[in-house]
């Protein structure tokens, strides 16, 4: 693309956070994008001159706050703040930016690759968050260096998945950057209530299929108050209830992709015994029925057996939207 303006357009077109631009050097301006999604991931690489670029508290209040921006650096140098923080960037390097607060880049001409994570997906304290944004976080060594592998490739190989082989490569992925972002704080100890919540959590995780799961019965066998037990949840970004609603939700969904199951089935596995009430959940969390996810699957597989490309309405291929 030869235009700052064009550019601009189709970053935000992408369904990148915006960003406006000061300058850049040269006579002339190339860049590119090209942008996908793996299951709840989106992520985008872009190919940028050399310049500024920045995003300011007006259309940061515009962001609705639901994903974190991991930057990865592939090629030239960069300069990120945010906040107080202030990252120098080198091939490989990462940086966690918050969508939702003004933040400014400078750098060489760039290649970089961008991931969209699920802020829930990575269940990142307020404290912790301020702390890591705006950080540079080192590509070459430690669970960073993976991360930094990984996510280099992810917009050539993210390609050719079913929807369940998404969800769960997603998710192995959005584990691996939460185990990154846990060594930068650099203090792994987890404080008395935090401990308390992982375990709750992983007992929730484990019982999901049990109809009766309720805050009173997960607060009674962890001797705990219902009241205490939602005070131990009130700075997260899930309720207990919804959290577990969510991962029903959430496995419901990976089964539908699964040969010879019923919608009906699938929701009576997973704790929900009113299928007229499941499936108004479902449409509300995912945007479409449970019907329509099994139908889409049945119609994917069978594309697949045949030999043919899988087409999934553009989500898991990715697609250039500009390039140079």
């Amino acid at each position: 693309m030869s235009t700052i303006d064009a550019f601009v357009e189709s970053l935000e077109a992408s369904g990148l956070p915006p960003l406006l631009s000061r300058k850049h050097g040269g006579e002339a301006f190339r860049a590119g994008v090209v942008t996908g999604d793996l299951g709840p991931l989106r992520f985008a690489e872009l190919r940028t001159p050399a310049g500024e670029c920045f995003r300011d508290a007006r259309i940061a209040r515009g962001d609705d706050g639901g994903t974190w921006q991991l930057y990865l650096l592939t090629r030239g140098r960069v300069r990120a703040e945010q906040g107080r923080s202030v990252a120098v960037l080198e091939p490989s390097d990462l940086v966690l930016i918050d969508p939702a607060r003004p933040v400014q880049f400078a750098g060489t001409e760039t290649t970089n690759v961008t991931v969209l994570v699920p802020r829930a997906s990575l269940r990142l304290h307020a404290d912790e968050a301020a702390r890591l944004a705006g950080v540079r976080i080192r590509g070459d060594r430690g669970p960073g260096a993976l991360v930094s592998a990984l996510v280099k490739d992810m917009v050539r190989s993210a390609t050719g998945f079913r929807a369940a082989e998404a969800a769960r490569s997603a998710a192995a992925i959005t584990e691996l950057i939460s185990v990154a972002l846990s060594a930068q704080l650099g203090d792994l100890r987890l404080a008395p209530d935090d401990a308390l919540r992982s375990r709750i959590e992983g007992y929730i995780e484990a019982r999901l299929s049990d109809p009766d799961l309720s805050p009173a019965k997960i607060a009674k066998n962890h001797h705990l108050s219902v009241r205490r037990l939602h005070r131990l949840f009130e700075d997260q970004p899930l309720t207990v209830a919804a959290l577990i609603r969510r991962r029903r939700l959430e496995r419901c969904h990976a089964d539908l992709a699964a040969p010879g199951r019923t919608v009906a089935s699938v929701a009576a596995r997973w704790g929900f015994s009113d299928p007229a009430h499941f499936s108004r959940l479902f449409k509300a969390t995912f945007g479409y029925t449970a019907s329509r996810a099994a139908a889409d699957q049945r119609q994917e597989d069978l594309v697949h057996d045949l030999g043919q490309d899988p087409v999934r309405d553009g989500r898991d291929a990715p697609r250039r939207v500009l390039g140079a």
